[in-house]
């Protein structure tokens, strides 16, 4: 994997490069969206084509627990196994594992419950690098102690430190050159913990940089506090990856700081409750005032599900709970995030990224940017 920085725009700190793998050329600034187990809810490999996603990321957690690695090695991969042929991200299930109720965090590793059958579980920097070997994903993740929020100082150093001994113990042991491994910067809110254990990780001369722990609940505010200290101390010649955001706000302010790429549930999860995004915020089509708008969902938008349905058959559709309406919606949300990144790049590009940032947001954000746009004398 190799990582070219294009330009750096003149009004911020956001970046245009490409990322270069076997499977094919990334434009970052990306948003990835997720398919958690392999699969994305609720569309084809097909469909996130379709939609301009040029990488996906999976959970190495959740493959590991069903169906195993072992059995998807057998399968020639992940990509053979789920029918994507571009890139794939593994996260490495550090979040899910520390989200767990009954868990226990050793020096060493964690240990936790299968949630179906009980069984104990014991998972270890080695351990989540073996897993991701065997998925066959382009972009492994380090496993990582994902601070929760709030924290104090004491317990989110020590957690710091274990994290960067973590990272060296998967350096260890990843053996597969045409994995790229990336290391996650922890810290919690702490200014000085976030810049020490970037520059500690920094000299590792890794493939790439992650910050995690910033969608634990910390709020937007906190959020671009976090990757303003961090991301100056990354190296400037590695990918920069904000893991879990989230918001197209939450998107637009980590560009602005330099982050690169970026993943969420977001469009998917809102997408299957009826919430989609437009350029004028976002809006709640099971509301009984679609049920008579024959207007796209989003005017502007060129996806599949706008150019040929209204927000009144979305309407009908949640309504009459079809399966339909989480696949046309899903199909917007991911294809709205995605168009959204490529506008970002090209404002880069054109050195107007600032300016491009507050006039998305000041439409998106408006006061009344959820109502309906109505037709004349309505």
């Amino acid at each position: 994997m190799k990582f070219t920085l294009l330009k750096k725009d003149r009004s911020s700190k956001a970046r245009l490069g490409i990322l270069t793998t076997s499977r094919g050329d990334i434009q970052t600034p990306i948003f990835m969206p997720v398919a958690t187990h392999g699969a994305m809810k609720p569309l084809t490999p097909a469909q996130i084509t379709e939609t301009g996603a040029q990488i996906i990321l999976s959970n190495t957690y959740h493959l590991h627990l069903q169906p195993g690695e072992g059995l998807v090695k057998k399968a020639g991969g992940l990509h053979k196994f789920m029918a994507w042929d571009r890139p794939i991200l593994t996260d490495s299930g550090g979040f899910q594992v520390f989200s767990l109720p009954k868990k226990r965090i050793t020096e060493d590793g964690v240990f936790f419950r299968h949630e179906n059958t009980g069984e104990e579980i014991y998972l270890d920097p080695a351990r989540a690098i073996a897993i991701q070997q065997e998925l066959g994903s382009d972009i492994m993740m380090a496993f990582d102690e994902c601070i929760p929020y709030p924290c104090d100082k004491n317990y989110a150093e020590q957690s710091t430190k274990k994290t960067i001994r973590w990272l060296k113990e998967c350096r260890k042991a990843w053996t597969n050159p045409d994995q790229a491994l990336f290391g996650i910067v922890q810290g919690s809110v702490y200014e000085d913990l976030r810049i020490m254990c970037a520059k500690e990780m920094g000299k590792l001369d890794l493939p790439g940089y992650a910050i995690g722990g910033v969608s634990v609940g910390e709020g937007l505010e906190l959020l671009k506090k976090v990757v303003g200290w961090t991301a100056p101390h990354l190296p400037e010649s590695k990918p920069r990856y904000l893991m879990g955001v989230g918001l197209p706000e939450d998107i637009l302010e980590s560009v602005e700081r330099g982050m690169d790429m970026f993943d969420c549930v977001i469009p998917t999860r809102y997408a299957r409750s009826a919430t989609l995004f437009t350029r004028r915020g976002k809006i709640r089509v099971s509301n009984k005032n679609y049920k008579r708008d024959f207007f796209p969902v989003d005017p502007s938008c060129s996806c599949y599900t706008c150019q040929n349905f209204s927000r009144a058959y979305l309407h009908h559709l949640f309504a009459a709970n079809e399966v339909l309406s989480a696949v046309l919606s899903a199909i917007h949300n991911v294809h709205f995030y995605l168009a959204m990144m490529s506008e970002i790049r090209q404002a880069i590009a054109n050195d107007c990224f600032t300016t491009f940032k507050q006039e998305f947001l000041s439409a998106y954000l408006s006061p009344s940017s959820t109502e309906p746009p109505r037709r004349k004398g309505k």
